[in-house]
């Protein structure tokens, strides 16, 4: 990492980091003035209690400021705001922001050989970064853990993950919890073996690692056949979530390696679930498969959402995941059991439903031809596709009216099985990925307000390109999300109606946020189309929209 700086000194004091910020954020929300965590709080519900922009207010928003990110790549992250310094991650650097202002106070550049980018699935991006006493800390394409100091950006240590030659990499925002730094890996689609990793996040030693694909001899050693746990999958791309309360990090498990299941008979844990670990030692206390066995790239990675819920007439402490194969799970957090599972999307074809008694899916004939062949002759039209009902962009919670708010997908795709070849550094899939199918009414996703309890839809509004954005929901009632078209919108939450937009010049992938600074309330996106859509849905019509990495600032118009 080689490091630019842009300014002589940072005006920025890090006695307040407190406690706070050193384990990320409260799940139950403050005033919210930084946003020091991932997802907004520990508990991903990416809800704030800011009100200052309203329904009534908020085509009052204006761009304060604008930044260049200097890349063309995919601008899939979200940032950070601690005491008045906004931190961004690219693919390549961290860069340290006046958040009020939007000058450039430091930039960390990152170094990659040639041939890291061959080897990266799917899109040359990064999510997010963690904080933990004064550092910042983040992964790289080339499968390191990175920390830096958050004053300066230079380089304190790098951990090294696995080999990025075998497919490995580092794009999800590492998490903080309970004194523990934990790191998660991507890669499921090249034969790499998953796991998660806890780390001194003074050091960078190594505390413990728990892979996710069970070996002989380990529980769940005996759903796999051979040695096929090896290049099994279970990647843990996406960031866990922490209840302090419970002392558990909840992280979602990936697909399967490869996707042929008739290669790897049997549920292949812990592929396509929630694993709940021990922060200190990586212990697993409970798991639940979504999808056992998983032929289509559903994961299990999608974000976890926290929330207490009335279910049965009790209250319930749970865990949500709106899961790509087109159900709505909630969980009870405690002990993974199932409590709800609800189809979110119009077309589910891989299965009947899931039986509550046993938390299985039924499976559909399609499914079970499926998993039953190593090679299919024709083809069988799959929904949803492998991109899901609702692909990693996270959704949003809000506690008031217990509703969430997220994009879903509303896609197909025709499933062929073929032999699988194992080839160091490439797909590694046992299928034919050629196309996806398109739905008849032309609306490729909705954006959805849900009820996790019932799964039920209150509101929706369609779209012909699907919108791949986070969402973000405020205390005041309004809905902030992006189009890869370039919009950035805004919607009331309780209707669904649309009541601001601004076009930011390039495809918004990335997700949104607000935060307070000397009593304004402030709305951040970046802006920078990629991702897997437009790597593999073939749509024209994103063909004219630019690339290029930025960062915008919105707050309402001064008098």
């Amino acid at each position: 990492m080689k490091q630019t700086m842009l300014a002589a000194a940072i005006a920025v004091s890090l006695t307040a980091l407190t406690a706070l910020h050193a384990q990320g954020a409260s799940a139950t929300h403050g005033a919210n003035s930084d946003v020091a965590v991932y997802g907004l709080d520990l508990g991903q519900q990416r809800h704030s209690a800011l009100k200052q922009i309203q329904p009534g207010n908020v085509k009052k928003l204006v761009p304060v400021w604008n930044l260049s990110l200097a890349s063309n790549h995919t601008q899939s992250q979200q940032p950070l705001v601690i005491d008045g310094v906004m931190y961004l991650p690219t693919a390549d650097a961290t860069v340290a922001v006046d958040a009020v202002s939007g000058r450039q106070l430091w930039k960390s550049s990152l170094s990659y050989a040639p041939d890291v980018f061959g080897v990266v699935c799917c899109g040359i991006l990064n999510r997010g970064l963690a904080v933990h006493g004064g550092k910042l800390y983040r992964g790289t394409l080339d499968a390191h853990l990175v920390a830096m100091d958050m004053k300066s950006g230079k380089e304190l240590w790098r951990a090294k993950l696995q080999d990025y030659k075998d497919g490995y990499a580092a794009t999800g925002a590492p998490l903080v919890a309970n004194g523990v730094l934990i790191s998660g890996i991507s890669g499921g689609e090249y034969g790499t073996r998953g796991f998660l990793a806890g780390f001194d996040p003074e050091t960078g030693k190594e505390l413990w690692r728990r892979h996710t694909t069970a070996a002989p001899g380990e529980p769940g050693g005996d759903t796999w056949p051979g040695d096929t746990h090896k290049k099994g999958g279970g990647p843990t791309w996406l960031t866990g979530t922490y209840d302090p309360e419970l002392d558990l990090v909840y992280w979602g498990v990936g697909n399967a390696g490869p996707w042929n299941a008739a290669y790897r008979k049997g549920d292949n844990l812990y592929i396509g679930s929630v694993i709940a670990v021990r922060p200190k030692t990586g212990e697993v206390v409970w798991h639940y498969q979504f999808s056992p066995n998983d032929p289509f790239d559903y994961d299990g990675t999608n974000e976890l959402v926290i929330a207490d819920l009335p279910i049965d007439g009790a209250r319930r402490k749970v865990i949500m995941q709106a899961n790509r194969n087109g159900f709505f799970y909630v969980l009870d957090r405690s002990s993974g059991k199932l409590l709800q599972a609800n189809p979110f999307v119009d077309k589910i074809t891989w299965a009947k439903g899931i039986d509550k008694q046993t938390g299985r899916p039924i499976d559909s004939d399609d499914t079970k031809t499926i998993r039953a062949s190593l090679v299919m002759d024709k083809a069988i039209d799959v929904w949803p596709s492998a991109l899901g009902g609702k692909n990693w962009s996270p959704m949003s919670y809000d506690p008031s009216s217990r509703l969430v708010f997220a994009n879903t997908l509303n896609i197909g795709f025709p499933y062929k099985t073929v032999e699988p070849e194992y080839n160091k550094g490439a797909f590694y899939l046992g299928m034919e990925f050629t196309a996806l199918s398109w739905p008849e009414n032309g609306h490729r996703g909705y954006l959805k307000a849900i009820d996790p309890v019932s799964g039920k839809t209150r509101w929706q509004v369609p779209s012909a390109i699907p919108n791949f954005a986070g969402v973000l929901t405020t205390a005041s009632g309004l809905l902030f999300t992006g189009a890869m078209t370039g919009e950035f919108l805004a919607y009331d939450s309780k209707t669904g109606n649309k009541l601001w937009q601004f076009q930011t010049g390039s495809g918004i992938v990335g997700m949104p946020i607000t935060w307070e600074r000397n009593g304004r309330q402030y709305v951040t996106v970046t802006s920078g189309i990629g991702g897997v859509y437009t790597l593999f849905s073939g749509d024209d019509r994103l063909k004219n929209i630019p690339a290029g990495g930025s960062v915008w600032t919105f707050a309402l118009m001064e008098n």
